[in-house]
């Protein structure tokens, strides 16, 4: 139990990160001085730089067994570029450029992060346990801590919870000491993969661009303040709590490919009846949204793993970060050109992204059908 404790705390950190820095202080600083179309769209391309980056150092983990020292080097750089927002904050195009070289450095870290899960026999209970630990972080994190904090303070505090949270998996846990020869040439052919890999895409493609703009959806929407829009982020991750620990369970008892095509309707419904939640209610939503994403976080990592050679997990999962990269990249590129062609028309744009995870039930039900997966 103290090496899944030691593995979920990580989650606990990162999630911080995520909910403080990439999900609400950044985006409500940044967009004050940079267009929020222009935004999305640096934010987006970043992640193409990360995918290719994420590719080939993963190729050199598997090969030489290296996922927890480059998890401990890519962490660390991750934390040291929070710090450095924080010191250019006077600057906002600076701030951006950090913003960015911490984001790739970011999805790195989750590479080694999530491929660190060969250690574990209960991969799913796990891997929820980490979610849900993350969940829990970042609802404190925004509920008493976001009131108090204002910036570029947040960055001199996110920066070491985030490192600190990083040690109990680097003194626990083993380095994974599975090997094999990779030859990406075979991975890019491999169709079964592949497919499995687009149709993670379409539930990634609008979890992270919920991750992104969640804060500047609810200024704009329901013109909440910004202590507000913490409250309401940080109780609404309270679902993601109860979704890790289901999900995570459920996908060692019943088998992660029953559990993991759930997401795609919960995606569905979300973003469907987004545009007509009331204010009153959006904490309804939130819950939903936190079931949601804890389902992607959760079930994503553990069905690459328990589906393909666990010798090759780094490049595996470093196409899970492709998925999630790519869907940044091309979720808030859409989410911006819908904005665009509804003339900033919030609630209507998110209810047109619905269609991508309906797309994704499709392809898995293809793949089901084949007997592909």
């Amino acid at each position: 139990m103290i090496k899944r404790l030691s593995f979920g705390l990580f989650d606990t950190g990162e999630t911080v990160l995520s909910a403080l820095v990439f999900s609400t202080f950044f985006p409500l600083y940044i967009t004050q001085h940079v267009d929020t179309k222009l935004y999305s769209f640096f934010y987006g391309s970043s992640f193409l730089l990360s995918f290719l980056f994420a590719l080939y150092i993963g190729k050199f983990a598997d090969t030489r067994t290296l996922r927890k020292p480059l998890f401990a080097i890519f962490g660390f750089l991750t934390g040291v570029f929070c710090l450095l927002i924080g010191f250019s904050y006077g600057l906002p195009f600076l701030a951006l450029l950090v913003f960015l070289l911490m984001a790739v450095s970011h999805q790195q870290t989750l590479v080694f992060y999530n491929s660190m899960l060969l250690s574990f026999e209960e991969r799913g209970f796990t891997s929820g346990l980490g979610v849900a630990l993350g969940y829990v972080g970042s609802a404190f994190a925004l509920v008493f801590l976001a009131e108090h904090l204002k910036e570029p303070d947040v960055y001199f505090v996110v920066s070491p919870i985030f490192l600190i949270s990083m040690f109990p998996s680097l003194l626990a846990l083993e380095n994974p000491p599975q090997r094999s020869p990779v030859r990406l040439k075979e991975i890019f052919k491999d169709r079964r993969f592949l497919l499995l890999i687009a149709s993670i895409l379409t539930n990634t493609e609008v979890a992270n661009t919920l991750v992104a703009m969640m804060g500047v959806y609810l200024r704009e929407v329901f013109s909440m303040e910004d202590f507000q829009i913490y409250r309401v982020i940080g109780i609404s991750a309270l679902g993601g709590v109860l979704g890790g620990l289901l999900w995570g369970r459920l996908s060692d008892l019943l088998g992660v490919k029953r559990i993991f095509p759930i997401g795609f309707l919960l995606w569905a419904t979300f973003l469907a009846t987004l545009p007509f939640a009331p204010k009153e209610l959006i904490l309804l939503w939130g819950a939903i949204a936190g079931l949601s994403l804890s389902h992607v976080w959760t079930t994503s990592r553990v069905l690459i793993l328990s589906e393909f050679p666990e010798g090759e997990a780094s490049v595996r999962l470093s196409f899970l970060s492709l998925t999630e990269r790519v869907a940044s990249t091309t979720g808030l590129l859409l989410w911006g050109l819908l904005l665009l062609m509804t003339e900033d028309n919030f609630p209507l744009s998110a209810g047109i992204m619905a269609v991508f995870p309906l797309l994704g039930f499709l392809l898995f039900w293809y793949m089901h059908r084949r007997r592909l997966i």
